[in-house]
């Protein structure tokens, strides 16, 4: 055997034989729950897996706390609500940086990487609200980077949503930066490849299969497709590697050819929709670990290993659902770290759960079986639990969504319970509810009980039904949800036969 092919197989057995583990797989750590896994037993989650970047929306201090001295890189996040305070003063910039970013790294050793400026501030829908304060804020949180002396360790990037480019031609080689933000954004990736900084994108191909019913769902996946787009030379089987080389084809016609990509957000939710579940998911996001696993990139940058992060690690029971009701099941563990579904994640390994979890006790609030549905408190009651509890696992499509009305109103009547820690005045909804030990679960819908946080703070009583200041994020949605669920029920049998 020759020299070259001496290299080619310890090529290919290298290539077999690692995992992901510092091969480019990242995690989004999302804190909107109304019982947050503790965040040591995350941090444990997270090595015992051998996952060693995290990605954090906001400054938490308990996440930040428990990431000390882990070993894991953290990309830390600025929320778009503080772009325009840090973009009028860098004194501002100054004290953020000092508090959140110095502090962490010289007293706890946080070992942060990247500082995320905003979440994707120039989205369609946000109607150019951060337009003006994004790339001020930008610039002052570098400033104040390199003031605190972290410049080298410490690098700035803007997590985008793929929705800042376009294409003319419906080809990734038509691809260039929406005309209303062109100039900013080429005034930010200047200003990125000043500082030796990445730009940050997401891209989800749910969102395209959800939003175009005619969306054809083999290319969501990287299993390929009977009827791929072809531009030029190269043939897209995949939505995703579509969507990146779109990027790459705008900045490569902007004169940006080398500037590095990070995907801030990939990934796949579990229920809140028909084409969100347990299959798709692992089949999606199984086809992503194998890319990262083999080092592929995508057809423009054939060789360049994908940085990615996974969105996301846990399900956010909190979590806002004005995009859809699949927001708050984005997680490849459940809410207390149990795994949803099975991963390969090379050299052998799979998914290990998260250990150390203390739940409340093992009961449930259910349907009395005295109780009528004919009760006209009935629907009142359910629309008051759905308001500060999440009912989104019972929508059209979702895990829960073949429960008869009384199964309905039971599972609806269990997580307001387990959201009030079990107290046992919350399942008391017009002497239509009990307590039970029975584990009331269905085939793939799950009734909840929640993790034990008596070490948090929690508000220890539910808002009064006038109060909206105190609801959940998403409670809104959680009313127009729960008025659905009773038009679908009045219609007989309309459930059973979707």
């Amino acid at each position: 055997m020759g020299v070259h092919g001496l290299v080619f197989w310890v090529f290919v057995l290298y290539a077999s034989w690692r995992g992901i583990d510092g091969e480019g797989l990242g995690f989004n750590w999302g804190t909107r729950s109304t019982h947050p896994l503790p965040a040591d037993i995350v941090v444990r989650l997270l090595k015992d897996n051998r996952f060693n970047k995290v990605k954090l929306f906001e400054a938490d201090p308990l996440a930040l706390n428990a990431l000390g001295n882990s070993g894991i890189e953290v990309m830390l996040g600025i929320p778009n609500e503080f772009l325009a305070p840090l973009a009028s003063n860098v004194g501002v910039a100054e004290e953020w940086v000092m508090r959140n970013v110095s502090t962490y790294i010289s007293k706890y050793g946080v070992d942060i990487r990247y500082v995320a400026v905003g979440n994707e501030p120039f989205l369609e829908t946000y109607k150019g609200m951060f337009q003006q304060s994004t790339f001020p804020a930008l610039q002052n949180i570098q400033a104040a980077i390199i003031k605190a002396g972290l410049g080298r360790q410490v690098k700035v990037t803007v997590p985008l949503n793929a929705d800042v480019y376009q294409t003319e031609n419906s080809l990734p080689s038509g691809g260039d930066f929406r005309p209303e933000i062109h100039d900013l954004m080429i005034s930010i990736i200047n200003f990125l490849v000043n500082n030796g900084a990445p730009l940050t994108i997401n891209i989800y191909p749910f969102l395209s299969l959800y939003a175009d019913p005619h969306f054809p769902i083999d290319y969501a996946f990287f299993s390929g497709t009977s009827s791929p787009v072809v531009d030029g030379s190269i043939s897209y089987n995949n939505a995703f590697d579509a969507n990146y080389d779109t990027l790459i084809w705008a900045l490569e016609k902007n004169n940006f050819s080398s500037l590095p990509v990070i995907v801030g957000e990939v990934g796949w939710p579990t229920d809140g929709n028909a084409n969100a579940n347990l299959q798709y998911a692992r089949k999606f996001n199984q086809g992503l670990i194998n890319r990262i696993i083999q080092g592929q990139g995508t057809p423009k940058r054939p060789t360049t290993s994908l940085d990615i992060y996974l969105f996301g690690l846990i399900d956010e029971d909190a979590k806002s659902i004005d995009p859809g009701n699949f927001e708050r099941h984005w997680g490849i563990f459940n809410y207390d770290g149990t795994i949803k579904y099975s991963l390969d994640l090379g050299n052998g390994r799979t998914l290990i759960p998260a250990k150390g979890v203390k739940y409340l006790e093992r009961q449930w609030c259910v349907m009395s079986p005295e109780a009528s549905t004919s009760d006209p408190n009935w629907a009142e009651s359910i629309n008051y639990a759905c308001t500060y509890a999440d009912c989104t696992s019972l929508g059209y499509g979702s895990s829960c969504n073949e429960l008869d009305a009384r199964s309905n109103a039971s599972y609806a009547f269990n997580m307001f319970y387990q959201t009030t820690n079990q107290q046992k005045s919350m399942c008391e909804f017009s002497n239509l509810s009990v307590i039970t030990r029975k584990d009331p679960s269905q085939e793939s819908c799950r009734f909840e009980i929640m993790i034990d946080v008596s070490g948090h703070e929690l508000s220890q009583s539910p808002p009064s039904q006038s109060s909206d200041s105190l609801a959940l994020a998403g409670s809104t949605g959680n009313v127009a949800m729960a008025v659905l669920f009773l038009l679908i029920w009045s219609i007989s049998g309309a459930l059973q036969r979707h």
